[in-house]
This record gives structure tokens, C-alpha cells and sequence, in this order.
């Protein structure tokens, strides 16, 4: 049997994840920026966003290495279309292409920058991506990696305790697709075992101080609407508990009083 690479390609290629990428890069990258000019890159950079989806970062990282030509990946057609269709202002500085981050037939030791984004979550053989990351990483470039990880979601009990959700689904679902969704603690030991050097983990914190709380919400709506099915489909909890239990953590996001948080880990290393 041929292995499914993308097991979540119908909640990619869904419209709430079109939502999903904006509220999440405007939550993330005012905090996210700054780690790029640790990096100390500049002038004519190669740059590559591997899993590009709508280019939410990808226009970002041309206006922030204003001499950089970047290209964006993915296999989502849909949303290829949108990112070349919203992003024309940055010409041929900033493209957009239909590859693989398995295999994605670019050549070796090309990139000076290599960024993945909210991924390696959601894919089978998360260490075989890297890999290929790896490749087309010049010697001395910068690979940078958001490892998302469901074990770090913080919110209190409202009406329902958030913890049956998150201590259920993510375990369930990911034995259900090959995928690893508390990835976020062993992307570490993954780049050690690829042989990165200056391996760095920082994190990132959406919550209610440091997000909108509208926009911290829509991430919550998306992931509603694009997953509650699926779980439904792959774990114990039915699609209406899974709502249910999201429009229970929306409620405390929006309520003035209420806390909740999600703390996203960014893995960063030099390629020897």
C-alpha cells in the first residue's frame, strides 16, 4: 500500500485554513521576526518557504530581506493561486511553485535561509522532510522550523475541561494519521540526529495579553471548522464535542476576564 503522505490534505486544502494561516501569522510574527535577525543574513539571500500555503510569510520574509529572491512551496494548488493572485506587488522577487517537501527537486546547497512553517506536524515522516530541507541548504545557511505541539495548550475550565480535548484528540488522531502532534518536543532531538549545529528552541505565546483577542479566536473558529469532523472521524469524541469544546476555549478568549494560551516552539540551526 502506497503511504499517504498528506493524511490532512482535506483540512489544508479546506477555506478555514485559509483563515488559519492569516490569524496565526499575525498573531506569531511580531514576536517571530525578531529571531531572524539573529541569523545575521543579508544582500542577494536565497530564500525557500517550504509549505508555503497562502504565502502568509512568504511576502513577509520579502519585505524583510529587501534584496532576497524567496520561493514559496506547496501542493495545494488552491492555495498557490491565492498567494501569486495577492502577493504581485514584490514581482519576481517573491514566487510561488507546486512542489513536494518530500522530494522537492530543487538543487543541493541552494538556500542561504530555509523556513517551514506550521508542518511537520501534520506529515508522516517529519525527519525525512527535514532531511530534504537539509539538502538544498547551503553549507553555513539557516534552516528555521515551527514545530507545532498539542501538549501546549493551556486554558481553563469553563464549562467543559479543555484537557479532555487535548489530552484525547492529538494522541488519538495522530496514531489515527502517522503523524506526530507533539512534535514540538522532539523536533530537538531530530535536528541532533541530522547533525545540525547551533540548535536553538525558542517559543513563541499566543494568549490574551500578547494576541488580539479576536484574532487569537479566529485561529480557534478555524481549527474548529476545519478539524471537528476529523476528529470526530479519528478519535473517541464525536465532531460535536470536539465543537462543543472549541467554542468553549472561543468563549474564554473573547471574555475580558477569561486566559488561554498556546505556546508554539521555533527550531532554528546552522547547516553545517
Amino acid at each position: 500500500m502506497t503511504e499517504n503522505l498528506n493524511p490532512q490534505a482535506r483540512q489544508m486544502a479546506d477555506e478555514s485554513m485559509v483563515r488559519n494561516l492569516a490569524a496565526q501569522a499575525e498573531c506569531l510574527w511580531p514576536q517571530e521576526e525578531p529571531l531572524f535577525s539573529r541569523y545575521e543574513l543579508s544582500g542577494p539571500l536565497k530564500i525557500l518557504d517550504a509549505g508555503c500555503g497562502t504565502g502568509e510569510i512568504s511576502w513577509r520574509l520579502a519585505g524583510l530581506y529587501p534584496e532576497a529572491g524567496v520561493i514559496g512551496v506547496d501542493i495545494i494548488e488552491a492555495h498557490l493561486e491565492l498567494a501569486r493572485a495577492r502577493h504581485t506587488r514584490w514581482g519576481e522577487r517573491l514566487r510561488f511553485e507546486n512542489r513536494s517537501i518530500y522530494e522537492l527537486g530543487l538543487p543541493d546547497r541552494s538556500f542561504d535561509l530555509v523556513v517551514c512553517r506550521h508542518v511537520i506536524q501534520s506529515i508522516p515522516n517529519a525527519d525525512r522532510v527535514l532531511a530534504e530541507l537539509i539538502r538544498v541548504t547551503r553549507p553555513g545557511g539557516r534552516l528555521h522550523v515551527i514545530a507545532e505541539d498539542y501538549g501546549m495548550i493551556a486554558f481553563p475550565t469553563r464549562n467543559l475541561d479543555p484537557d479532555s480535548l487535548w489530552e484525547i484528540a492529538p494522541k488519538e488522531f495522530g496514531r489515527a494519521t502517522g503523524t506526530d502532534l507533539f512534535i514540538g518536543r522532539n523536533a530537538y532531538s531530530i535536528f541532533k540526529s541530522l547533525g545540525l549545529a547551533g540548535i536553538r528552541v525558542d517559543y513563541m505565546i499566543v494568549d490574551t495579553l500578547r494576541a488580539k483577542r479576536e484574532t487569537f479566536a479566529e485561529i480557534w473558529r478555524a481549527w474548529r471548522d476545519g478539524y471537528s469532523d476529523a476528529i470526530g472521524e479519528h478519535t473517541r469524541l464525536t465532531a460535536d464535542q470536539a465543537r462543543a469544546h472549541f467554542d468553549d476555549m472561543i468563549a474564554t478568549i473573547l471574555d475580558p476576564g477569561g486566559y488561554g494560551v498556546w505556546f508554539v516552539p521555533v527550531l532554528s540551526a546552522i547547516v553545517p
